[in-house]
C-alpha cells in the first residue's frame, strides 16, 4: 500500500499509487530525500591550511566548493496523479544548513576566490613559490630570460618539487635565479592563475624578505636588477602585479585569482587582505 493512502477509508484511497511497486512501496515516499549522495569535490590545493603546507602532498587537496550546482537540492518527489493523495501525508525535508547568500550564488572558491566552471569543474592545480627582495625604498626584480613569461620582470621562483616543503622550494629558487640565499622568509600572499584553454591552474604562494646573503648575479633564467619603488616597471611585469603590489609594499597579506585570456588580459579576478595565509 502506497504510504501517502495509509490511513484513508478503503473507499478512499483512489487508485493504486502510479510509482507503487510489487513490494507496495512509492520511489521517494518513506525515504529521506537529504540523504542522497552529495557530488564529488574537486581537486584543488588552494584551500589547504596554511599550516598544513609543508610537504607537497601526493595528491592535491579538495576545493571547499560554494558552487549552486555543487549544492544544488536534489530533484524533489514526483507527484502522484491520483485525487486520492492530495490529502495524504508528504514527507517533509529536513532544513539545510545556513549557508550566507555569497556563498550560494558565487560559484567561487570561499578561501581563495577561483570560479568554477560548468557544473562546478575545474582543473588540479600545480605549486609554485614566488620571492620578492623588498628592502627599504627599493625591491629586486628579475627579467625573465627564457620560458614562462620571458621578457618580463617578476620576482624569483618556481615550482616546488615532491618532498620539498614551498619554503625551501622558494629558498632554492632564489638561489638558483639570483645568487643570494636567504634565512628567513615571510609568507604576505596566495594567488590562484587560470589561463584560458589550460586545465591546470597555478597556485603561487608569495615570500618576501629584507635580508639576503650575497650579491644578485644573474642566471641562465634570471637579470636581477634592483628598482627603486617609485619607479618599479609595471608596464613589462604581469599585469595582475599592478594589483597585489601595493598590498605587498604595505606588508599586508592577501589571497587572490586570477583568470587571463592570453599573457595579456585579465577576464576575472579576486582580491582581498587577509589575517593568516
Amino acid at each position: 500500500m502506497c504510504s501517502a493512502t495509509a490511513g484513508l477509508p478503503v473507499a478512499s484511497r483512489g487508485p493504486p499509487c502510479p510509482g507503487q511497486d510489487e513490494l507496495g512501496s512509492a520511489p521517494g515516499f518513506g525515504l529521506d530525500p537529504w540523504s542522497r549522495p552529495r557530488p564529488l569535490r574537486l581537486p584543488h590545493a588552494c584551500c589547504r591550511r596554511s599550516e598544513d603546507a609543508g610537504r607537497a602532498p601526493a595528491a592535491a587537496p579538495t576545493h571547499r566548493w560554494a558552487h549552486p550546482a555543487m549544492s544544488a537540492d536534489p530533484a524533489p518527489v514526483a507527484a502522484a496523479g491520483s485525487a486520492g493523495l492530495a490529502s495524504g501525508p508528504r514527507p517533509r525535508p529536513r532544513k539545510r544548513r545556513a549557508r550566507s547568500e555569497g556563498a550560494r550564488n558565487s560559484g567561487r572558491c570561499e578561501p581563495c576566490g577561483a570560479r568554477a566552471g560548468p557544473q562546478g569543474t575545474m582543473g588540479a592545480s600545480r605549486l609554485y613559490t614566488l620571492v620578492l627582495v623588498l628592502q627599504p625604498q627599493r625591491v629586486l626584480l628579475g627579467m625573465k630570460k627564457r620560458g614562462f613569461g620571458a621578457g618580463r620582470w617578476n620576482g624569483f621562483g618556481g615550482k616546488v618539487q615532491e618532498g620539498e616543503t614551498i619554503e625551501d622550494a622558494a629558498k632554492r629558487e632564489l638561489q638558483e635565479e639570483s645568487g643570494l640565499t636567504v634565512d628567513v622568509l615571510h609568507k604576505v600572499g596566495q594567488i590562484v592563475f587560470e589561463f584560458a584553454g589550460d586545465p591546470e591552474l597555478m597556485d603561487v604562494h608569495i615570500f618576501r624578505t629584507d635580508s639576503v646573503q650575497g650579491t644578485p648575479e644573474e642566471s641562465d633564467e634570471m637579470r636581477p636588477q634592483w628598482f627603486q619603488l617609485d619607479q618599479i616597471p609595471f608596464g613589462d611585469m604581469w599585469p595582475d602585479d599592478r594589483y597585489w603590489f601595493p598590498l605587498l609594499l604595505q606588508k599586508k597579506k592577501f589571497r587572490g585569482y586570477f583568470k587571463f585570456q592570453g599573457h595579456d588580459t585579465i577576464v576575472d579576478h579576486t582580491l582581498r587582505e587577509v589575517d593568516a595565509v
